[in-house]
């Protein structure tokens, strides 16, 4: 069994204890079976929270090293699990850090997102177009049972008006939850919303007026930018490395000759470049963002995607001053067909509540009773496993489609969870044809224009393989490699590709 080295004494105290209990199992003190102290009992003894303590079982339920028994407790796992085995090494480069201009943009991306999304959306397409998880990778049985109890429990809630924040016992899970993220979030404070987007773009509304600046990764989210660009505000892209995210002395240069207002981040497994930011690198944001008093908007809707629990931290578990917004969705791990999410905007709180109010008003509660129980059933941790090793499969099986298939000198991420690829071809060739030519044939890839507001990604692809994988789609993406060549082979000199680099990483 191998385990991560030892926690530093300023990790969170959830860490902490992880970290003995597991070297305890690791040195045989204790044996598979042992009844470990109930929560209650360990938080006395150890002089912490219960929820510390609930923390710390569930991030070792999740690492196979105990089992929870309905009404029994805790135990070390029957059947621990063996040696971490390293990924095996492709003949693939990874993209370097992104070089985007050093100054701010207005944002005008709707027109190539609706193109590619209508075609994303036909059934009758193979798309690699969205990042949506596809009904193959989540047991539609357990949602189809939260909804039941949910309707038989809660019929009374059809006949109500529903008000914000959302109901009580939601918020209550969305909290607990949590605990996994790292953040001891107040249940009151939390706001539900119509889905990750519809929170984003209430902390942006909180913190900005139209025409301000708002610093981003660099490549980001298309649907970012098209929030951006509803409330007219402008993005100024900062350099990300596909491995490590968001350059902080990028950023702190910006903030230096910039005005900007807000910082709109996904630091864990960022979309569509799949880079993690280092804790270190976590806190040192968070310092950074006190310091100046910028507002940080922290997207953690693929946290519990990551492969490695210390990584689905958020920032908002090292924020002691309410500067960090934290949103979310349980969209892409639980239930994607429910649509909800939440927010806790620190600071902001009573602001985006009260713009919740204004803009869109409560929810239906029976869907939000139906989430609920989603999130209170047994095996959820045992779900949340089974996908990451699905769609962690998956992606290692795509890259080594695109090192046979794709042009010489493709470049690709290799991220450490999620189910988005993103590569960087040869400058020559042209993303947005290549989108034309596969859709020709019934193929929707995502052209890069659709994730700056610059030309700098017309060589890129992002490549969404969360829907269904067999034999066809992989047949697709070899198709989509084999026209990239051919239009590599036919195409003329590039006009002008790059810009003068202006600013270091």
């Amino acid at each position: 069994m191998e385990l991560p080295p030892p926690a530093p004494s300023d990790a969170p105290l959830y860490r902490q204890l992880v970290d003995r209990i597991a070297r305890l199992i690791q040195a045989g003190a204790l044996h598979r079976g042992d009844r470990l102290p109930s929560v209650r009992d360990m938080a006395q003894q150890q002089g912490v929270s219960l929820a510390t303590v609930l923390a710390a079982y569930r991030e070792l339920e999740a690492q196979r090293l105990l089992e929870a028994r309905p009404r029994s407790g805790y135990f070390v796992a029957a059947q621990l699990p063996p040696p971490a085995r390293k990924r095996p090494m492709l003949s693939l480069a990874v993209p370097e850090i992104t070089q985007p201009p050093a100054e701010s943009q207005a944002v005008d991306v709707t027109s190539l997102v609706e193109r590619v999304m209508g075609a994303a959306s036909d059934p009758s397409i193979v798309s690699f177009g969205a990042a949506c998880p596809g009904g193959d990778l989540f047991p539609t049985d357990r949602l189809r049972r939260a909804v039941v109890r949910a309707t038989q429990r809660h019929q009374a809630s059809l006949a109500r008006y529903p008000f914000p924040p959302g109901v009580a016992p939601l918020r209550d899970a969305i909290a607990l939850r949590a605990l996994n993220l790292g953040c001891s979030l107040d249940p009151s404070q939390i706001l539900v919303t119509n889905g990750c987007l519809e929170s984003i773009s209430l902390c942006l509304r909180a913190v900005t007026q139209p025409g301000d600046v708002v610093a981003l990764e660099s490549p980001t989210y298309f649907g970012l930018l098209q929030a951006l660009e509803s409330l007219h505000l402008r993005a100024l892209e900062i350099p990300t490395h596909p491995r490590t995210g968001l350059s902080l002395p990028a950023l702190e240069l910006a903030l230096d000759t910039q005005p900007v207002k807000a910082l709109l981040t996904v630091p864990t497994l960022s979309n569509p470049l799949g880079a993690t930011m280092p804790l270190a690198a976590r806190r040192a944001l968070v310092q950074l963002a006190r310091a100046r008093q910028l507002p940080i908007i922290e997207d953690v809707l693929y946290n519990e995607l990551h492969e490695r629990a210390e990584h689905r931290r958020a920032l908002k578990s090292f924020d002691t001053t309410g500067q960090v917004m934290i949103c979310g969705s349980f969209s892409k791990t639980i239930a994607p067909g429910l649509r909800l999410g939440w927010v806790e905007a620190g600071r902001w709180s009573a602001q985006v509540r009260r713009l919740k109010g204004a803009l869109s008003g409560g929810h239906t509660e029976l869907i939000e009773h139906a989430m609920t129980e989603a999130l209170s059933q047994p095996g959820l941790e045992q779900a949340l496993r089974q996908l990451r090793a699905t769609i962690g499969h998956r992606i290692q099986q795509a890259r080594r489609l695109v090192a046979a298939s794709f042009p010489a000198g493709t470049k690709v991420t290799s991220p450490e969870g999620g189910f988005i690829l993103w590569l960087e071809m040869p400058a020559a060739l042209n993303a947005v044809e290549l989108f034309e030519a596969a859709l020709r044939e019934g193929i929707c890839i995502a052209p890069g224009p659709m994730f700056s507001t610059s030309q700098r990604y017309h060589h890129c692809v992002r490549l969404g393989l969360g829907r269904s994988w067999g034999p066809a789609e992989q047949q697709a993406l070899q198709r989509v490699g084999e026209l990239a060549r051919r239009m590599l082979e036919q195409s003329r000199p590039p006009l002008g590709d790059s810009e003068p680099l202006r600013r270091a990483a």
